[in-house]
């Protein structure tokens, strides 16, 4: 809680003055704590597994479940990941960095304490950049201040449908190594804020760190989130809420959505300020679309926090931040400008490719390089690609057309040998038949239209089709589009193209 100053504190103003503020006046200010599950086999001081959907207390062992005489032995893979996390934020990565014991008591906190990083975290401050390809914000430096690591809790099942309110503790996730990754109160709407998590979440995936799935808890996410309000020259701030329970992006934009609002009419009808209320805990109720009140927010004093007995402080060596940095494969960011600089794509759909992944960027450059055209590359890749993996929930990698073969159907589609709506029938049955370029343009019968035929169904569509004739010869050369359908009807495998630029050489428009 903000320490009181009362004789510094402006003159506060009245009902009359708090309902004459518009909320388009306040500026919003968010922070965020992301809890990521990093990508190891085994407990961050235990050997136990961390691998998810296993029955209930089946992967605990003395140690993460705090017995007396156990100690902790550090999973070197952890410290690794987060260092790589650190490098990827730009972060400053902690030369020595040591272990604090975090106390507080939960049923599914079996020791009583958490261990974690208190004032010497393994990364201290760095940034991200985020930006908005679609221009809803400008783009913005979102500082990092710390990430940590430390263990997770386990976890309580409530079963609501006990009226004696019984609970189960569930200790699985007890010891499961977590790095918390702390910003800056710098995000100053909730689209900025879904940007930043999308961001994260994209930079996490491409250095492999976490898998991130927010339904199996790999990442979660806390929201800290106050109103700085104008008057008589100076500025008013709202106590802080914290926002739990945020278990999806869209979810995590929503709760802030409301929360501006709910506070802004707590401010409107009760006057407090940061300086008078202490700062409190809301959770997120999917079902009804608000914040509902937890509790009051501990400080970090009520922890009592103080340095783990149990395990020597860690000195990093240069050799292994750069060993670690040799890791860090080209990150989104750079991906974008690379894919406009080098391919000519927007920004748009530099960002489409970008955030599909590695494995698709790298699909992508080979049907770019094969085809000679990025942007058409792109198009397909982001349209119709894109559909495939969503409608069938894949992934590139298993994706039934290979660069090579996409790479050969875009290039029969700009020579002219298929049109693009055929093309895009190609490519379902290749995807549907899991069969080459070949073979579906053999299944769906599309032959090549020679020149005689072209001119034969040219001369059909004129004799046809008088009226229309009459309107292109008028000046309306849009009404050729009506003679294409025909023709396409007549015979699917003409080019609309060919059949344009035919139909009006006959008519004798150039």
């Amino acid at each position: 809680m903000s320490q009181r100053n009362p004789e510094n504190r402006p003159h506060a103003p009245t009902p009359e003055q708090r309902s004459s503020i518009i909320l388009d006046e306040v500026t919003v200010v968010i922070g965020l704590e992301v809890h990521v599950q990093l990508n190891t086999a085994a407990k961050l001081f235990c050997g136990c597994s961390t691998e998810y959907g296993a029955p209930p207390n089946s992967q605990t062992c003395p140690v993460c479940v705090g017995l007396p005489g156990t100690l902790p032995v550090l999973n070197a893979k952890a410290l690794q990941l987060a260092i790589k996390t650190g490098i990827a934020l730009e972060c400053e990565i902690a030369r020595h960095t040591k272990w604090d014991r975090k106390n507080y008591f939960y049923p599914d906190l079996p020791k009583g304490y958490q261990i974690s990083q208190f004032d010497q975290p393994i990364c201290g401050p760095g940034h991200l950049d985020i930006s908005d390809p679609k221009g809803r914000f400008e783009p913005r430096c979102v500082r990092i201040e710390r990430a940590h690591l430390e263990e997770d809790a386990g976890k309580s099942i409530h079963d609501e449908t006990d009226r004696k309110g019984k609970s189960k503790i569930d200790l699985n996730r007890t010891g499961t190594p977590l790095l918390e990754i702390v910003t800056r109160p710098d995000l100053r709407s909730p689209a900025e804020a879904k940007a930043f998590l999308t961001e994260l979440k994209l930079i996490l995936s491409y250095i492999d760190v976490s898998d991130c799935n927010m339904q199996q808890g790999s990442l979660r996410c806390d929201g800290n989130i106050n109103l700085h309000i104008p008057f008589a020259g100076t500025t008013i701030a709202t106590p802080i809420v914290e926002i739990k329970n945020m278990n999806s992006f869209r979810n995590a934009e929503r709760s802030l959505e409301y929360e501006i609002g709910r506070q802004f009419q707590q401010w409107q009808a009760n006057g407090l300020t940061i300086d008078d209320a202490p700062k409190q805990t809301r959770g997120w109720d999917d079902s009804t679309q608000t914040t509902t009140l937890q509790r009051e927010k501990e400080d970090s004093a009520d922890y009592r926090y103080f340095p783990d007995p149990d395990l020597l402080p860690i000195l990093v060596s240069e050799e292994q931040i750069a060993e670690i940095s040799s890791q860090v494969i080209t990150l989104p960011s750079a991906v974008r400008k690379r894919l406009q600089d080098e391919f000519g794509l927007n920004a748009y759909d530099a960002d489409v490719i970008a955030s599909q992944g590695p494995s698709l960027v790298t699909y992508y450059l080979a049907v770019a390089a094969g085809c000679g055209n990025g942007k058409t590359a792109a198009n397909w890749i982001g349209q119709e690609v894109l559909r495939h993996l969503n409608e069938h929930e894949w992934t590139i990698d298993n994706y039934p057309v290979d660069a090579l073969a996409l790479t050969q159907l875009l290039t029969k589609v700009s020579e002219g040998e298929l049109d693009q709506t055929r093309g895009k029938e190609v490519l379902d049955e290749m995807v549907r038949s899991r069969s080459s370029l070949d073979a579906a343009i053999e299944t769906l019968g599309i032959v090549k239209v020679d020149a005689s035929e072209l001119d034969e169904l040219c001369d059909q569509l004129i004799a046809e089709n008088e009226s229309i004739i009459s309107q292109i010869r008028e000046g309306n050369t849009k009404a050729v589009g009506a003679l294409i359908g025909k023709a396409r009807k007549i015979n699917p495998n003409a080019n609309p193209g060919k059949v344009r630029e035919r139909l009006l050489a006959k008519i004798g428009i150039a």
